[in-house]
């Protein structure tokens, strides 16, 4: 414990992990490593110990030791007293979900079997001379009490490990006996024959794969702290969901937003991932856990794992980690002395100086958002992640497990995207949040399941009927001073529409602001002489974007998908709909207001003594080749009753920024963003 009565996991942190080769050990100097990550500015080193291969000279049986460690001295004790001797704590990385092809030999019974009894092979095709990798089963000695449990025992006895990460702890699906055997002990039926590996990605979801997740990972957690119960211990989240159901398994959380570039240009990840992914894992950790660390990896793939991602793309990754509430674990393949492209490293060191202004603001701070969006994996919650993150609206995530009066009443807004698959419970939550005075956008078609979805919706009651999928179509903003029609649509009438819509009719006292005008043609004559090209119908009276009171709330009902046109198109006007969606609802309560620019990142944290404003600069066609400065970039910020400012400035940059403030409002400008920049509004004591 600290003098301040803190652990020194439970502070802002700046991670390294090298993730290191067995050839290349001949060349890990352990002083020369750890001078290397003091100046690359990390508080933490994690290091390969245990698992694949033992990292010292192991007593484990069918633990493989790694074939290249010196003969003389222990080089893994030698790392960790180096960093010490720096103040840089030690994580110790184990992998226990493969082993070489020499154990498999000797215990087959260990490893997963597909459901035609053949075990996973890692690498039968890599060239080389390399032993082949096994992957080993969760529910089998070796994941658990035969090898797993005796190396983390072992490892921990034996050296002054700081804390324990495992890579890949996660389950895979496996057809051998052991499994069969518990399979059948607990649901009476052996393991499904459709729980293969081609459908790992429906694991999140499957109860089996959480509950032997959660034994295995259990288990070793109670073995650690059996042996030293002040260790901290790291896992993924998302291994099973909740991470911290039953059983606990984990004192801190990682995730992994992964920028795979070598997919090609047409299936970059999403600009936003890791903003997303820190705010994912920060929906469901305790209060009393540390923010979760966000690992970035420095390669463009994998496959491209020897070479760095491009500079300007690199640090917009980064900069969105801590700008979102997270802390930075940077992912290197090898030490400084094997890595071949320096950018890597300056990269990281001149980040890791930014983390380094930042940290003390960070302690203690908590994002906060008026708007919370419905999170439920899908294409439309994406689209309104783009459109709320790139008009600056800061925003948090609602599992739809979390839909409670008390978790939505933290909000002045929830979205709920198209395609959420409600529960009774979860729409009672919504219902009763807006009678009590919340704000609603409800997108797509209504449940019919749900008595009463019409009054909340302001839409008549009767079957609902859904079109088929409109071209050449649009929306017609409806009425003067239309909340919708401002931020540069003053002067236009009309916008454009596709996609399947929902035909309702309003009730009376609910108000229409947007309308349809059916397609004036089929796609194929779309381009026919102009005097074809007239409107048909030119105005209707089928309401495409409703305005409705109910209780003490307000709702907005949306019988079309704004988030499709977001995913597909990326029209401006598309996003001004839905920044003005918002900010209707929100009204006079509007926290925050940056100037629009589309790639300018914002997200605000907040801590006792006042607010950290993270401005993140990804303008510029992805990936990223440099980073275009982004200059006087106006922000107004409503404080909370009682509050006055005593000062703003800019962390990173170092300088103090003039300020106005007219009752609860401060307004400032910043002169100029290039990746990232945090500022910190000070109140007044």
């Amino acid at each position: 414990m600290t003098k301040h009565g803190r652990e020194w996991w439970q502070k802002p942190l700046r991670v390294v992990q090298t993730n290191l080769q067995v050839a290349d050990t001949a060349k890990i100097n352990p002083d020369k490593l750890a001078a290397e990550m003091e100046e690359m500015g990390a508080d933490v080193l994690v290091y390969n110990v245990g698992g694949i291969y033992a990292w010292y000279k192991t007593e484990v049986p069918f633990h493989t030791v790694n074939p290249f460690l010196p003969e003389e001295g222990d080089l893994l004790e030698e790392v960790i007293k180096a960093c010490h001797r720096r103040g840089i704590k030690f994580i110790a990385r184990f992998d226990f979900s493969k082993a070489a092809d020499s154990t498999y030999l000797e215990r087959p019974w260990w490893f997963v079997r597909d459901r035609e009894n053949n075990p996973q092979i890692i690498g039968a095709t890599r060239p080389g001379e390399w032993s082949l990798l096994l992957s080993t089963c969760i529910n089998s000695g070796y994941r658990n009490e035969e090898v797993a449990v005796p190396v983390l025992q072992e490892a921990l006895k034996r050296y002054d490990i700081d804390g324990v990460f495992y890579n890949a702890p996660n389950y895979i699906p496996c057809h051998c006996e052991t499994c069969q055997a518990k399979h059948r002990e607990i649901y009476g039926e052996p393991v499904p024959e459709d729980l293969h590996w081609g459908r790992v990605w429906q694991l999140f979801d499957n109860e089996w794969a959480k509950l032997c997740s959660r034994d295995n990972l259990a288990l070793l957690y109670d073995a650690i702290k059996a042996t030293r119960p002040e260790v901290p211990v790291v896992l993924y989240y998302g291994i099973y969901h909740p991470p911290f159901e039953g059983r606990k398994t984990a004192d801190l959380v990682c995730i992994e937003p992964q920028n795979v570039l070598s997919r090609g240009q047409k299936n970059l990840p999403e600009f936003w991932r890791p903003a997303l992914s820190i705010k994912l894992a920060s929906v469901d950790t305790p209060d009393d856990m540390p923010p979760p660390f966000g690992i970035v990896h420095s390669c463009p793939g994998m496959d491209w794992r020897h070479t760095g991602l491009p500079t300007a793309e690199y640090s917009y990754w980064l900069s969105q980690v801590p700008a979102n509430g997270g802390q930075i674990w940077h992912s290197l393949t090898g030490i400084p002395d094997t890595i071949t492209d320096k950018r890597i490293l300056k990269t990281v060191s001149k980040f890791n100086a930014m983390v380094g202004k930042v940290k003390p603001y960070l302690e203690g701070a908590a994002p906060v958002s008026q708007v919370g969006l419905v999170w439920n994996t899908g294409e439309a919650a994406k689209g309104w992640i783009d459109g709320l993150i790139s008009t600056q609206i800061p925003f948090s995530l609602i599992t739809p497990d979390q839909l409670s009066v008390e978790r939505l009443a933290k909000f002045q807004v929830v979205i709920v995207p198209e395609g959420w698959c409600c529960c009774p419970s979860g729409m009672a939550a919504l219902m009763e949040y807006v009678r009590s005075g919340g704000n609603l956008i409800f997108e797509g078609q209504p449940p019919a399941e749900i008595q009463g979805i019409e009054d909340l919706l302001g839409i008549v009651a009767q079957p609902n009927h859904v079109s088929e999928s409109l071209v050449a179509s649009y929306l017609r903003f409806e009425g003067s001073s239309n909340p919708l029609q401002t931020g540069g649509l003053e002067e236009t009438e009309l916008i454009p529409l596709r996609g399947k819509v929902v035909y309702c009719r309003p009730q009376q006292n609910a108000e229409v602001l947007l309308t349809l005008v059916p397609p004036f043609s089929p796609l194929e004559s779309v381009g026919a002489p102009p005097e074809r090209a007239s409107l048909p119908v030119s105005h209707t009276d089928i309401p495409m974007c409703i305005l409705n009171r109910y209780g003490n709330g307000q709702v907005v009902y949306l019988p079309f998908k704004l988030s499709f046109l977001i995913n597909e198109f990326k029209l401006n006007e598309h996003y001004t709909v839905l920044s003005n969606a918002v900010k209707l609802l929100l009204g006079e309560d509007n926290m925050l207001t940056v100037s629009r620019i589309h790639g300018l990142q914002v997200s605000v944290l907040q801590r006792e003594q006042g607010y950290l404003i993270n401005l993140v600069n990804g303008v510029g066609q992805r990936p990223l080749s440099t980073n275009v400065p982004l200059h006087n970039i106006k922000v107004r910020m409503k404080l909370e009753d009682g509050q006055k400012a005593a000062a703003v400035r800019q962390v990173i940059d170092s300088k103090e920024v003039d300020f106005q403030q007219d009752g609860r409002h401060i307004e400032f400008v910043v002169e100029q963003v290039d990746v990232w920049e945090a500022l910190y509004v000070e109140l007044s004591s």
